[in-house]
């Protein structure tokens, strides 16, 4: 990779609750821009504005970032408020098809957002964690992206120690934290914009966007070291099981 812009993009998405389980809907999208010239960061966000409830399928950790286990809740992309998720719970048709309608605008949003951004940073190279099925709802919304350079660390990772790696897990590896308005690793710092650190909320897309520059930063910077903590972390989970 060259030393001009590259970004990170994380997408949060799931069903319609009561519909398809075969059909995402996109309700958030990060695009985590780095400067590696002058250390620089910028965040550009995009929100599903609608009156839609999502199902989002999450993660419960330890302090090592072992899942314990997986869990599913009721999101309303325009309130960002929760309630529980029921199994058994199914919309009908007509109410279905009303939010296929409402959603009909989203792909021209979303591509709009990419492609203004993607070019106002110029970017060339973008890193992914697990992302192909964002990589596909991007395309799906109308971006090309074929002719992007697409890392995926979390499959790079997996070649290398043949392990697969959370981003949970990493986020322990690199000590990642945000402190006032800046971004902290083990090795590294990056001061951030207060209005774009505001953006940085756990479980949203900003938030994993900015988890995963560090992750990557530690990894290609700081490779030796990431890799002797990441192992002291596996040793901690194997014994602690």
């Amino acid at each position: 990779m060259n030393s001009n812009n590259f970004a990170i993009l994380e997408l949060k998405y799931g069903n319609i609750y009561g519909g398809f389980p075969n059909f995402f809907a996109i309700a958030e999208i990060s695009l985590l821009v780095f400067d590696p010239r002058g250390n620089k960061v910028f965040v550009e966000t995009w929100k599903n504005g609608l009156d839609v409830d999502y199902v989002s399928v999450f993660s419960k950790v330890n302090e090592l970032g072992h899942t314990i286990s997986r869990a599913k809740e009721v999101i309303n992309m325009k309130t960002g408020r929760t309630k529980p998720f029921q199994e058994e719970f199914k919309l009908d048709k007509d109410p279905l098809d009303y939010l296929f309608r409402k959603l009909k605008p989203v792909h021209q949003w979303v591509k709009k957002f990419l492609l203004t951004n993607l070019k106002k940073y110029e970017i060339r190279d973008i890193i992914t964690f697990d992302g192909r099925r964002d990589i596909f709802l991007c395309e799906k919304s109308g971006v090309r992206l074929d002719r992007m350079n697409i890392v995926d660390l979390q499959k790079d990772l997996n070649k290398e120690t043949d392990y697969l790696f959370s981003l949970n897990k990493l986020s322990v590896i690199v000590n990642f934290r945000i402190e006032g308005s800046y971004l902290r690793s083990n090795n590294l710092e990056y001061w951030l914009h207060p209005i774009a650190a505001k953006q940085l909320r756990p479980k949203t897309a900003a938030w994993d966007a900015a988890r995963l520059l560090m992750v990557y930063n530690e990894y290609t910077q700081f490779h030796d070291d990431f890799m002797m903590k990441a192992a002291l972390l596996l040793n901690k989970i194997q014994a602690s099981k």
